[in-house]
């Protein structure tokens, strides 16, 4: 009889696959996600980036927005990856209180899960926007969860 640990790796691993169609990563250690030597593990990944929704722009142009989307019980942060081959800036902005961005944070090309609104209730509408620092012929990739 498999151990629950294998089991819970096993549905983590699915999860992810399925969600974002690519093998999941190990993420590097930060506010959002705490290190855990137990057998909860991978309870981050499955809880909170399990949901994590795709954006694609087939030309990355100086950039663009995502959404309209809602934050949820998953995440308390609203988290974004860029999946590019080229770095970008991204912000959120809170459509129902104003249509300007929050603050521009840093994605580095490739990049792991990164943070770019923190403590945000459950509930809010929000839009991300992408600049890139110069135009882009290849396309625009990112994953976000909330």
């Amino acid at each position: 009889m498999p151990s629950p640990t294998a089991r819970l790796l096993a549905v983590a691993t699915a999860t992810a696959l399925l969600s974002t169609g690519t093998p999941a990563l190990a993420e590097p250690t930060t506010a959002t996600t705490p290190v855990s030597s137990g057998p909860n593990a991978f309870a981050p990944l499955a809880t909170c980036y399990g949901g994590a929704v795709r954006s694609y722009f087939e030309t990355g142009r100086y950039g663009g927005s995502a959404g309209q989307y809602r934050t949820t019980t998953r995440c308390r942060d609203i988290n974004v990856r860029n999946a590019s081959v080229y770095a970008t800036e991204a912000c959120v902005i809170f459509v129902d209180k104003t249509s300007a961005c929050n603050y521009w944070t840093y994605l580095p090309a490739n990049s792991g899960w990164i943070t770019v609104a923190t403590n945000v209730r459950d509930g809010v509408n929000f839009r991300v926007r992408f600049e890139n620092l110069r135009y882009e012929y290849e396309p625009l990739i990112a994953y976000h969860a909330f």
